[in-house]
């Protein structure tokens, strides 16, 4: 599984999901998602837009966590 670490991200710097969408111009709704870890899919441009405004690499925002063997 992936873990999207933006809610972390956003806590550490306390900054609001408009905060974010301001900043980067992407929608509510894809931060939302992404906040609540509930994307199934994300496009480039959404995960350069984060990287730039988090100053982050992605895998700092992104982690695989093995699911304990499931397929």
């Amino acid at each position: 599984m992936i873990r999207c670490h933006l809610s972390r991200f956003m806590g550490e710097r306390k900054m609001k999901i408009v905060d974010v969408a301001r900043e980067t111009g992407l929608h509510r709704n894809t931060i939302t998602l992404l906040y609540n870890e509930t994307a199934t899919r994300i496009d480039l441009e959404t995960i350069d837009q984060l990287c730039r405004l988090f100053r982050c690499g992605v895998g700092d925002l992104f982690e695989y966590v093995a699911d304990g063997g499931k397929s």
